[in-house]
């Protein structure tokens, strides 16, 4: 199936966040400071997960996968933000749009399900820990990985392939602060019907596939938790999966409040709130969740600053 260019738009203004001129260095200031931590934070939990070995377990494995996922995705349109942010007309090719709308919808995707796999491994950590080795095996972790990349390339490109079979014509502003679908979907002068279909099927599927996987193991980790008669360790259970419980409540809702509800101008605004949830604060806080209460990154990072320091 050959992919073709649709459009006589050559390229596309982006409103951003804000138009307010007085809001615009505060933004930029705000955000230059959570991308630069979501950088530092996911570079040091992939640099501490590679250097030591007693990480190279499943959990880290798809850990260091998610920031892996969070740095490339948050890299995809931030930079681009913060230089709008200083300028007075905030212009993409319509190349780089479509370019942005591909990675960005890939790497999202590939997240959804990286976050599934993580809730399936402590599912078999708590409910089946006899057969942990044999379930979360090498082979199985690498499939999963797998699993989650073909399916966010699937969506991907069933997304990206309807996009580049519309007509932009006279309208080329975009009404948020990067190539998002549903806003690009608002400037075609032909029928979106069927990229609205896609969105509805494509997005439900990478949505509620993903948080029902999730719920029902987190369901059957419940049970299993309550069974535990020792309250140390239910605790230690609690704390296990509370991590995980935060990142994926943060992902999952913001994105199904985007995407899965007819679009408008006043939905788009408040989609615009929306998605920096799962756009910036999401990769920001992965690392700090899943690091802050944890001893093994904590004595990585120790065993790391020690062999540095002698």
């Amino acid at each position: 199936m050959t992919l073709r260019n649709s459009s006589s738009a050559t390229e596309f203004v982006l409103v951003g966040l804000s138009e307010q001129p007085e809001l615009q260095l505060p933004l930029f200031l705000l955000f230059l400071g959570i991308y630069v931590f979501t950088v530092v934070g996911n570079m040091g939990l992939i640099t501490l997960i590679g250097l030591n070995s007693h990480l190279h377990t499943p959990m880290y494995f798809f850990l260091f996968n998610l920031s892996f996922i969070d740095l490339c995705y948050s890299s995809v349109f931030t930079p681009k933000m913060l230089i709008n942010f200083t300028s007075k007309k905030n212009i993409i090719s319509y190349m780089g749009c479509m370019t942005q709308l591909y990675f960005f919808c890939f790497f999202v995707v590939s997240e959804a399900y990286v976050l599934t796999s993580m809730a399936y491994d402590r599912y078999v950590a708590i409910c089946n820990p006899l057969l942990y080795n044999v379930a979360m095996s090498p082979n199985v972790c690498s499939l999963l990985m797998l699993g989650s990349y073909l399916m966010a390339f699937s969506g991907t490109m069933a997304h990206t392939g309807r996009m580049l079979r519309l007509t932009f014509c006279d309208a080329n502003t975009i009404n948020h602060y990067l190539c998002d679908i549903l806003p690009l979907l608002q400037l075609s002068c032909t029928s979106t019907y069927v990229n609205e279909l896609v969105v509805f099927i494509v997005v439900g599927i990478n949505i509620i596939v993903p948080s029902v996987t999730v719920f029902v193991s987190y369901g059957f980790i419940l049970s299993s938790i309550l069974r535990i008669s020792s309250t140390e360790g239910r605790s230690k259970a609690f704390s296990a999966c509370s991590s995980h419980i935060i990142a994926v409540s943060l992902f999952f809702g913001s994105g199904a409040f985007m995407y899965l509800k007819p679009s408008s101008t006043e939905s788009m605004d408040e989609g615009k709130i929306s998605s920096v949830f799962y756009t910036n604060v999401v990769p920001m806080m992965n690392p700090l969740i899943y690091s802050l209460r944890n001893k093994d990154v904590k004595i990585a990072l120790q065993k790391t600053l020690s062999r540095r320091t002698f």
